[in-house]
């Protein structure tokens, strides 16, 4: 879940000063001097010196520019000059939408259960009776594990009277729902690829921020400033939960960083409903005994990499997202479009589709509106289209797409919704096949849904009230 960190507030300063310097046309120059205005040395460190957090930073400023800093040679030999004139030229080649900044990556120690102070060394040593493996001894009065014997079962802790045993698990590990992450013989984390989703949650959860992920700030930058080209940028619905405003406004001020059009994706919206409830119809008549949602894109990843016996049952219909592109490029084949979403998986998807020229998040338009002065006012406001429904712009929360197609279906269907990727859930779905819950399931990698993406700005009890007005705002 997102929260307020400083992790974070670090990430969103460096994309607010990039997209500043970009601005100013003064990238290339200015871009060196980023480390040392963020970190000062009458600021207090956060590591163990200035020198390693500006070092932290210039990596992370590199990740950010486009390069995947894990497999760039001679990185602290190249200046930081070289590397944002390299991303202007379209040379930075990494291919890894997340990538680990090693620097800053501060090897926690793997899980593990521990006793702490609070041991008493009671007589019932429920902890040393339970454990399976004989991991557990009394030294001084005191319990002990032994690391090299712990399976980490956590029977100990579960049994201890006292609540004296911790896990401490490595964070960004415990989040992955698909054990995607891992430690290297160096003790820095690795992602693998062919397992990942990019659901975003390790990103969240770790508390070095050492996980970026990759930026199109350059590209979306360069194409706003070159008046030979055109640019429509599509907004996810879950826009509507990131400010206290009305739609009509938030887009308003979305269009005023140089858009020639802003579209709601809540119009594929419309689409993808019609569609989808086409194809839900065909499928139980067939006899197929459910079908499942397909606009999350970390959903249907979690699918193909890691649970085979659902594809026959993911519905075909594409995203809103896809939809929405489609409508601008059949009006204008030239018209360069730029999805904005608080979704991670959004840029795996987005590399995959024709439709889609840049992938922007929440965070990095949060950027440009701070750096171009923008404020999201109502006295600006844009023409909504009539087309998009409530239920539409409600595919950003959790049930949105099961309450749009129940909609369009009637209620001669069952439906249930799902939100969270989680162990509980990943189970439930698996056996689906077999024992379906209900003929329509939607499914979202996030808890909350769409509102709570990775790459929010609103923590998601605000952005769920936000949403809430929104949606009976015009």
């Amino acid at each position: 879940m997102l929260y307020d960190n400083y992790a974070m507030l670090t990430k969103r300063e460096l994309l607010i000063r990039l997209v500043k310097l970009l601005k100013d046309n003064n990238l290339v120059d200015g871009v060196k001097y980023v480390p040392v205005e963020m970190r000062p040395r009458d600021k207090k460190n956060i590591s163990c010196c200035v020198h390693k957090d500006r070092y932290i930073l210039r990596h992370k400023i590199i990740s950010i520019l486009g390069f995947d800093v894990d497999n760039e040679e001679d990185i602290d030999l190249i200046p930081l000059s070289d590397y944002a004139q390299r991303s202007l030229d379209n040379k930075n080649t990494k291919e890894n939408i997340l990538s680990v900044v090693h620097e800053a990556c501060s090897a926690c120690m793997q899980s593990q259960y521990f006793i702490t102070n609070m041991c008493r060394g009671c007589e019932a040593r429920p902890c040393m009776m339970n454990c399976p493996k004989g991991a557990i001894s009394f030294k001084g009065g005191k319990a002990h594990i032994s690391q090299e014997d712990c399976v980490s079962c956590g029977l100990c802790q579960q049994v201890c009277p006292y609540h004296a045993i911790i896990y401490t698990p490595v964070p960004c590990e415990e989040a992955c729902p698909v054990k995607a992450i891992s430690k290297q013989a160096d003790g820095t984390e690795h992602i693998d690829k062919d397992k990942c989703i990019y659901c975003g949650k390790c990103m969240q959860a770790c508390p070095y921020g050492a996980i970026m992920e990759r930026s199109k700030i350059i590209d979306v930058h360069k194409c706003l400033s070159n008046p030979d080209k055109k640019i429509t940028a599509i907004v996810a619905p879950a826009i509507y939960g990131q400010f206290n405003a009305s739609p009509a406004a938030i887009l308003a001020a979305i269009k005023k960083i140089g858009f020639d059009d802003v579209i709601e994706v809540a119009l594929g919206a419309e689409d993808t409903s019609r569609n989808e409830s086409e194809e839900l119809k065909e499928r139980i008549a067939e006899g197929q005994p459910f079908m499942t949602s397909s606009c999350c894109p970390a959903y249907v990843g979690w699918v193909d990499k890691h649970a085979p016996m659902l594809k026959p049952f993911v519905s075909d219909t594409r995203s809103p997202m896809v939809y929405a592109a489609r409508r601008v490029k059949a009006a204008d084949p030239d018209m360069e479009v730029v999805f904005i979403g608080p979704c991670l998986a959004k840029r795996y998807e987005g590399d995959h589709v024709p439709e889609v020229d840049y992938v922007m998040s929440f965070e990095e338009l949060g950027a440009f509106l701070i750096a171009y002065g923008i404020d999201v006012v109502e006295d600006d406001k844009v023409e909504l289209n009539p087309e998009v429904t409530t239920f539409s712009r409600g595919y950003a929360m959790a049930g949105g797409v099961r309450s749009a197609i129940a909609n369009a279906v009637g209620d001669q269907y069952t439906t249930i919704n799902i939100e969270g990727l989680d162990k509980k859930n990943a189970a439930l779905l698996k056996a689906m096949p077999k024992k379906p819950a209900a003929q329509f399931i939607e499914v979202m990698a996030c808890e909350g849904g769409c509102v709570n993406g990775p790459c929010s700005l609103a923590p998601l009890t605000l952005a769920k009230r936000q949403m809430k007005k929104a949606l009976t705002d015009k």
